[in-house]
């Protein structure tokens, strides 16, 4: 087998006639897709009698191409992304290994002629390809295959909604279980909080009560200890224990001093009145020398005002 040849895009533009570029019978085994990018008058190319197995997925970017001839290489499918190729409306696949048509290849609305013969395919059927030996026969190939392409392909779509509706429903219900957890923990941490400070705050009040209670016995011992005290130091008459007398209040003085004060005055209210009666004694005589002037004077001061 040849070796395929290293084509430039030099020798790429001696193969463009007007819009066709030829490269068949070129024993390629890759397609030159930047080389031919760069011709941006080819929209017809022809790559049929070559080594060809797959096609590059950037193949699809060739956007410009009209008409494609693909046939009588070793492909076994083509691109996922083959619908890019919108404008193309002819397309020869003859004699290839292809077993089925990607889902894409529904997008092709421009598509008016399609040979397909000389392929094992599954998908479209056999059937609707038809023997395809005039144009009449290719042109009705690409109708029925492109109606069958998008028909699949609306099928599929629609089990993918119902995979994604099936998808999304899960995820709700595994977001929904997630966020039910996570409340179930936040619920749980904040009861085991709440149980924490329940037990210190019941752990605080018994140590408090405790504290209490210890105080109490302290202050009871303390008062039987000082009765114990003053029951020993108590003198005992004929054996019975007697408390001893108090020491007098500071004020008990200025009371003594009182009732000191009363007495004398009650005396010498006393001696008035007897000397009134008895002028006569040594004593009253004594006693008026000096009570006349105190009379005299409250006399006088009782007159002047």
């Amino acid at each position: 087998m040849s070796k395929s040849k290293n084509l430039s895009k030099g020798n790429l533009k001696d193969k463009l006639d007007g819009n066709e570029l030829d490269l068949s019978l070129c024993n390629l085994t890759k397609v030159p897709v930047k080389e031919i990018a760069a011709l941006t008058k080819a929209t017809h190319l022809d790559l049929s009698c070559n080594q060809l197995t797959t096609l590059p997925d950037n193949f699809c970017t060739l956007t410009r191409i009209v008409r494609l001839d693909l046939s009588k290489n070793s492909l076994s499918s083509l691109p996922e992304n083959f619908g890019q190729l919108v404008n193309l409306n002819h397309v020869d696949l003859l004699g290839n290994n292809l077993t089925r048509l990607p889902l894409s290849f529904a997008e092709l609305e421009n598509l008016k002629w399609l040979d397909l013969k000389n392929n094992p395919l599954v998908v479209p059927p056999q059937k609707m390809v038809g023997d395809c030996l005039d144009d009449k026969q290719c042109k009705l190939c690409a109708q029925r295959v492109l109606r069958y392409m998008k028909d699949l392909k609306e099928i599929r779509d629609r089990e993918m909604e119902v995979i994604l509706v099936k998808q999304r429903a899960k995820e709700a219900e595994e977001e929904a279980e997630r966020q039910a957890k996570e409340e179930r923990q936040r619920a749980e941490k904040k009861r085991l909080k709440q149980q924490e400070k329940e037990r210190r705050r019941a752990e605080f009040l018994a140590a408090k009560a405790a504290e209490e209670k210890r105080k109490a016995e302290n202050e009871e011992d303390g008062s039987s200890k000082e009765e114990e005290d003053e029951k020993e130091e108590s003198p005992k008459v004929n054996g019975i224990s007697r408390t001893p007398t108090k020491a007098p209040e500071p004020y008990s003085g200025v009371f003594l001093f009182l009732i000191l004060c009363v007495l004398l005055l009650g005396v010498a209210v006393g001696t008035y009145f007897h000397c009134q009666e008895n002028p006569g004694i040594n004593l009253c005589q004594t006693f008026n020398g000096y009570i006349r002037p105190v009379q005299q004077q409250i006399q006088t001061w009782i007159k002047s005002n």
